[in-house]
């Protein structure tokens, strides 16, 4: 481990406009949006003082950023760019090509609640708009992991068995409006561990001419989409080695997923996100009273990391998960995929689904107490959706 260079009191926002200063990617294209904006007004502000010498490329809309974006990658640019809510859905045409381009671009996502009504506050419902566009998904629970999220996803993105982009998301204005204290690393520890990026048929090779994006019907396309498929499945074998490595350079851990006083738990909590700060102090607060809690934070949400839970949630009383998202006429996102994973253990735990903080509605400690009350009293049905801290 190397010693930090200091520990500061900052943003999310600035945190990861932090890591990109130190990224340093060749080409930036972005439009504002809140409560993403300050993260491109920080990094345009390095450009503006000439303390980067990234391209930075101020656009009419999400969805220009990220064709332009396609195109820097396609031509062997290091690109990133950071966005929320109903701009990522306007890009959602764009994520699906940058995916299928298999161009490894990087983008934060300062999770906000998608239209309408109008709603500019937290929740999860953009990431999980996109969980199927064949973008890597991370996700933060501090500014610390914000920053150093965005750091681990660029090597990441550009290993050569993935080129996958992916989503470092993070919870807008708890996260990218908090200041919270983060360590920040020497810009030369960054740049060493990123390293230089390696183009894969790139367009400006004009000794090597190439084409991208031609029509591709039925002659191609499965097969390029289960291409697509085998690269995400790669994750699950490449992300160990990275943040091992991310350990060794900077003394933080990850892993698909995060364990918290889990070995004994008869009853677990899950969620995505900064709720997870909230979960682990009700947990703390239940161990006392003599409660066999536990709870397991989710880091990569895509791939999802099935295998994982299937071997830490088998034989557990009761696993709770909790959703900031809502996916109308099915089960929430979350809960479906740990329910998917766990459909195949030898000993199932019962399971309970509960909605929360809908355009940023407060989560509260009592709210996750009582999911964990009902867990531990065995008062959950399966498959019933339950809400915390709405007005019935």
């Amino acid at each position: 481990m190397q010693k930090v260079l200091e520990k500061v009191a900052i943003t999310g926002a600035e945190a990861v406009a932090y890591a990109m200063k130190q990224i340093e990617p060749d080409v930036v294209a972005a439009y504002p949006i809140t409560p993403q904006t300050p993260i491109v007004e920080y990094f345009a502000k390095y450009v503006a003082d000439g303390v980067v010498k990234t391209e930075m490329i101020p656009v009419e809309s999400e969805h220009s950023a990220m064709s332009a974006l396609v195109g820097a990658a396609a031509a062997g640019a290091r690109a990133m760019t950071a966005t929320s809510a109903n701009g990522l859905a306007l890009m959602h045409e764009i994520v699906y090509i940058a995916a299928s381009y298999r161009l490894p671009i990087v983008m934060p996502v300062v999770n906000r609640a998608l239209s309408g009504p109008l709603n500019i506050h937290c929740d999860h419902s953009d990431a999980m708009a996109e969980r199927d566009s064949g973008w890597i998904q991370l996700f933060a629970e501090s500014n610390q992991e914000a920053y150093d999220l965005t750091i681990l996803a660029v090597k990441l993105a550009e290993h050569e068995a993935v080129r996958l982009p992916v989503m470092v998301n993070l919870d807008g204005f708890i996260l990218s409006h908090g200041v919270e204290p983060v360590e920040l690393y020497p810009d030369e520890l960054v740049k060493k561990f990123v390293g230089e990026p390696k183009p894969y048929y790139p367009l400006l090779d004009t000794d090597h001419p190439v084409t991208w994006g031609p029509i591709d019907l039925y002659d191609y396309y499965f097969e390029h989409k289960r291409q697509q498929a085998e690269a995400m499945e790669n994750v699950k074998k490449v992300f160990p080695e990275i943040a091992k490595e991310f350990e060794e350079t900077f003394g933080k851990r990850y892993n698909f997923v995060e364990e918290y006083r889990l070995d004994d738990a008869d009853h677990v909590m899950i969620a995505l996100g900064s709720t997870n700060s909230t979960i682990k102090y009700v947990v703390d607060e239940l161990r006392e009273e003599g409660y066999k809690v536990g709870a397991l934070k989710i880091w990569m949400f895509r791939p999802f990391p099935k295998e994982t839970l299937q071997r830490l949630l088998n034989g557990r009383k009761t696993v709770v998960v909790l959703d900031r998202a809502l996916s109308f006429g099915a089960e929430a996102p979350l809960y479906e995929a740990v329910k998917s994973a766990l459909y195949e253990v030898a000993a199932r735990p019962l399971l309970g689904s509960y909605v929360y903080g809908l355009g940023g509605r407060d989560v509260k400690p009592e709210h996750i107490r009582k999911a964990f009350e009902d867990a531990i009293r065995g008062n959950l049905i399966a498959d019933e959706q339950r809400y915390l801290g709405l007005r019935e």
